[in-house]
């Protein structure tokens, strides 16, 4: 069967088609996304802005209509911390569902991050053993581990690389100058700050192989030596905390509209890469982590698995 996945992030709105049936692989067979950056959006009320809502409800139109023209059996459609978190998520759900007939389902931090590790398991199989899979988006950070598919812990923390660019290093797209020397030391403490609660629950269930997944720690891995996104799905990549840390030394350094001229560093989150690598390092070093995996399947591979699960052989 063919699946639509549409994924109302933080930075963007992405629709994923995927060709597959129980027990198969799931195969891409298109791939679009718009960048809105809806976390950017949230007003001082804590509500997402009038603009903010008439571009997703543009962006979920289009995305169901490009679902259409490619013959999809089914579209689920969620969205994550930016929606979840905006004070009046209740009428933008009511806006998006009577104008463009999708219902978005609001994941909880929870949930991404069980949905995420479920992606991770079945991409790495059970001969990895017991997985840590670390996972950076715009709005949270995802912590899970555990041995099964389910994992014994999950937790979700505001911690994503959008929402500290924006609450605490005061950073735009357009900035000419990297942010102080202080911020960057004062970002590295709040995040250890919140860690502080959950460190001991992670460390309690263990690991054998620790994972991170997603665009932040794909870009990071790449500016620290990886493969190229043209080296193919197969290819290893890995990120360890000692190229971690010589990406920091070199990119805070850097104005963040500069960071976009990097090779593998997108445009729509170059201003975001600093927040996003001192989350990384940070939780590296409190885990006491040295290297990661990189997985190319994450929150969206997670969500179609579970689908089909769900449906069953036939």
């Amino acid at each position: 069967m063919r699946l639509g996945v549409l994924d109302v992030g933080s930075n963007t709105v992405h629709l994923l088609v995927v060709d597959a049936h129980h027990g198969a692989h799931p195969w891409p067979a298109h791939s679009e996304k718009v960048v809105l950056r809806l976390a950017e959006q949230i007003g001082p009320d804590g509500a997402l802005t009038a603009a903010g809502a008439d571009a997703l409800v543009k962006a979920v139109s289009m995305a169901k209509a490009a679902a259409a023209g490619l013959d999809t059996d089914d579209l689920i459609a969620f969205a994550t911390s930016a929606v979840r978190d905006a004070t009046n998520a209740p009428e933008v759900l009511a806006r998006v569902r009577d104008e463009t007939g999708v219902r978005l389902e609001v994941l909880t931090g929870a949930d991404e991050a069980r949905m995420t590790f479920l992606a991770v398991r079945r991409w790495f199989g059970w001969s990895a053993g017991r997985l840590l899979v670390l996972d950076i988006g715009g709005g949270s950070l995802e912590l899970a581990a555990g041995i099964d598919e389910d994992p014994a812990a999950a937790v979700s923390l505001p911690l994503g690389a959008g929402r500290l660019t924006r609450e605490r290093l005061g950073v735009t797209p357009d900035d000419d100058g990297p942010p102080p020397a202080a911020a960057v030391e004062e970002l590295r403490e709040y995040v250890d700050g919140l860690l502080d609660p959950v460190v001991k629950e992670i460390v309690d269930v263990g690991w054998d192989r620790p994972v991170g997944t997603s665009k932040t720690f794909r870009t990071l891995a790449r500016l620290a030596g990886a493969a190229p996104s043209g080296a193919g799905l197969w290819a290893k990549r890995s990120l360890t905390r000692t190229g971690l840390g010589q990406v920091i030394g070199f990119i805070r350094h850097i104005a963040p509209r500069q960071l976009a001229e990097l090779e593998g560093v997108s445009v729509g989150r170059a201003h975001q890469l600093l927040a996003g690598a001192i989350v990384a390092e940070t939780v590296m070093r409190r885990l006491d982590v040295d290297k990661l995996s990189i997985c190319p399947w994450a929150l969206r591979e997670g969500v179609i698995l579970r689908r089909l699960d769900q449906l069953g052989p036939g």
